[in-house]
């Protein structure tokens, strides 16, 4: 469905001529009469759509890198040094964030324009018999999905903000406060978008874009599993829902029931262009180029995210942290190491033979003297960094895509792909089952499924080779096998659960969000932060505030612009 997004639907002008003009039908406007004909309301639907990937490198929330990985701590800010993209960096430090950071204000509303999008289009089709419109229960169910995303990710991002559907009245939406739903029953109202959406979405879809009923089920997993982490005003964690657990377990095996999906047979297949749309896939945002656009639909969200060779030119962002480098060492038995793994830093030597390295090490991270995404010739230098006195000599590589590649496009100064980005893929319904398994205490019926991604790991080391042949690390991962390698009791069974999904998913835009759902974001960042700091200087002023970090304030514009009614988030 490369195609189906690339529409410009609308484009709204202001006129103003002399008197004779106003005698001639105005160019560029669309009524609302001319809206509600089943094809242009098709339209409208592409046009929310398209909002999955109208993002911008100055608020991306395609991947969510700054808020889930630089606030991880999986990726440095990067750039050229605190000052680039500084609101940024407040992110990253949180003891200098503030209510007025612009580039909030700016998230919030291009979120909002995604909501806006869906409802109109459902405000529209609610004016059509589906007799004249016969995709009209699909689409509603497409548009209630795609909301329910937008909402997901301001529910992650600022707990409490205001639930606007197509039933609110515009007069009304001045008299909605963020805090008029509780916490649990904002998730039950973005819950409630993904059950409609996969009681009546297909199957299968004809345009590989478009969500499908397998897509639904998954997502409405996600919200639950957060959801079911019971979390007070001060953000702690209070107690865990079985229910919700259990109907996890439900969605997911329904999921893996399907016989749709299947983790791809090498883990680089996630991150190629020539992967798109593979088994692995769930729900992915679809880019394009060369689709008659001036210069297509490309991923700007992570625009600024490669090194700064000729090849590419920009920006530097996104750093992995020393502490998500060491992350990746495991023990004689080739398991993690869980609290000892960053006692010993290897990011700082460059020493990748002395210790054992998970191989999804250099999937994710390009090192100096290693090749950049799978190309022996093509060898990541200390020169290609932008700021390495600062952020040190890295780069993420899972984003970016070969000077070679198809998909690839230079918009200068930034560099932009038509590489599709995942944000479901089969291996978080995996662990999302293996997690409520685990909290569920039925800890055991958890190893195979965790065992499946170490296995997979295990066997994606055929790209992971210098112009020599020789592996690029010293690589031993293994399976988890109780009573022979590992005691798997529930809380080591946890531990590896919570490993796993940051080792899968480095630098993808998750690990803040999963820290905040479990409870433990203060206690892990500070940790960070305590040895982080004297490695790198930036996060000299860094601090995790429990009971208010967890959750970004909500912008300052957004309360005046209400006039009051909406109420800032707690400890802001």
């Amino acid at each position: 469905m490369k195609k189906i997004f690339y529409l410009l639907v609308f484009s709204c002008m202001i006129l103003s001529s002399c008197e004779k003009a106003l005698d001639e039908p105005a160019q560029g406007v669309v009524s609302g009469e001319d809206l509600s004909t089943p094809e242009n309301i098709d339209k409208m639907v592409i046009a929310a759509y398209s909002a999955l990937g109208n993002d911008h490198y100055t608020s991306p929330y395609s991947s969510m890198w700054p808020y889930g990985s630089v606030r991880g701590g999986d990726t440095y800010k990067g750039g050229d040094g605190p000052g680039d993209l500084s609101e940024f960096h407040l992110f990253e430090t949180f003891s200098l964030n503030r209510p007025d950071n612009a580039l909030l204000d700016q998230l919030w509303f291009r979120l909002y324009i995604g909501v806006g999008r869906a409802n109109d289009a459902l405000i529209k089709m609610d004016g059509v018999a589906e007799s004249a419109y016969p995709n009209k229960v699909q689409r509603q169910a497409e548009l209630r999905f795609l909301r329910g995303h937008f909402y997901f990710l301001l529910k992650i991002l600022f707990k409490y903000v205001p639930y606007i559907d197509q039933n609110t009245k515009k007069a009304d939406y001045a008299t909605i406060s963020n805090k008029a739903l509780s916490n649990d029953a904002l998730w039950t109202k973005i819950a409630d978008d993904f059950r409609a959406a996969a009681k009546d979405l297909p199957v299968d879809q004809g345009d590989q874009g478009r969500v499908s009923k397998n897509a639904a089920k998954a997502y409405l997993a996600k919200v639950l599993l957060y959801q079911a982490y019971v979390q007070g005003e001060n953000n702690s964690v209070s107690g865990i829902d079985a229910a919700k657990l259990n109907e996890v377990n439900t969605l997911c095996d329904e999921v893996i029931a399907s016989g749709k999906f299947s983790l791809n047979t090498d883990y680089a297949s996630n991150f190629l262009s020539a992967g798109d749309n593979k088994p692995e896939s769930v729900f992915a945002i679809q880019y394009s180029k060369d689709d008659g656009t001036p210069k297509g639909r490309l991923d700007y969200g992570h625009a600024l995210n490669y090194p700064m060779n000729q090849e590419y030119g920009c920006c530097g962002f996104n750093i992995p942290s020393h502490d998500l480098i060491n992350a990746f060492k495991t023990d004689p038995n080739g398991l993690p190491l869980f609290t000892t793994y960053n006692n010993t830093d290897a990011a700082a030597a460059l020493d990748f033979q002395t210790s054992s390295f998970d191989p999804r090490l250099d999937h994710t991270v390009a090192k100096p003297g290693a090749p950049f995404k799978y190309k022996s010739a093509f060898v990541f230098q200390r020169s290609w960094a932008r700021a390495p006195a600062i952020y040190d000599a890295f780069a993420s590589m899972k984003e970016a895509v070969l000077p070679d590649d198809p998909s690839f496009q230079k918009v200068p100064p930034f560099i932009g792909s038509s590489k599709n980005w995942a944000v479901i893929r089969y291996a978080d319904v995996l662990l999302w089952k293996a997690e409520a398994l685990i909290e569920l205490n039925r800890p055991f019926e958890a190893v195979p499924l965790i065992n499946q991604l170490r296995n997979r790991a295990n066997a994606s080391k055929t790209l992971l080779k210098n112009a020599s042949g020789n592996a690029t690390s010293n690589y031993n991962v293994q399976l988890y096998q109780p009573g022979v390698n590992c005691n798997w009791t529930p809380e080591y069974a946890r531990q590896a659960l919570r490993f796993e999904r940051r080792l899968e998913f480095a630098t993808e835009g998750y690990h803040f969000f999963d820290l905040v759902r479990w409870g433990m974001a203060s206690q892990t960042m500070n940790a960070y932060f305590n040895i982080e700091k004297s490695r790198v200087a930036h996060l000299g002023d860094a601090r995790f505030t429990g009971g208010r970090d967890e959750y970004f304030p909500i912008p300052l514009n957004q309360i005046n612009f209400s006039g009051g009614v909406y109420k800032q988030n707690n400890g802001w």
